[in-house]
């Protein structure tokens, strides 16, 4: 099924239907539902509605077992390359010439026994 095309209220009810083909599914009731996830049986009926706070949803979804497939759903995005670097911070390229120089020319006390 297409659903990009769904208006947000469609594509609501559509998720709410989902919901309840999955409790469904697992042949347990909305009064089981509701204990399980530790919400109301009226909030059960309205997510199977597709009126349901975000965090009831995903208390329903945790209790049926199924939140793994939120990452099908909405995946995790990845950093580009220019964000990776944004938080990379600045970086050393080089040391600097100054300390360098020291250890070359010797100004440096000589401490080492051999």
């Amino acid at each position: 099924m297409q659903l990009d095309h769904l208006t947000p209220a469609a594509l609501s009810a559509e998720l709410g239907e989902r919901l309840k083909q999955t409790r469904l599914n697992v042949n347990i009731t909305q009064a089981e539902l509701a204990q399980r996830a530790g919400v109301s049986r009226n909030i059960v009926m309205n997510a199977e509605k597709g009126q349901a706070q975000l965090e009831n949803f995903v208390a329903l979804l945790l209790a049926l077992g199924v939140a793994h497939q939120l990452d099908n759903f909405l995946a995790k995005p990845q950093l580009s390359p220019l964000q990776l670097r944004k938080l990379q911070g600045k970086q050393r390229e080089r040391a600097t010439g100054s300390r360098v120089e020291e250890v070359k020319g010797g100004s440096q006390k000589d401490t080492d026994p051999w």
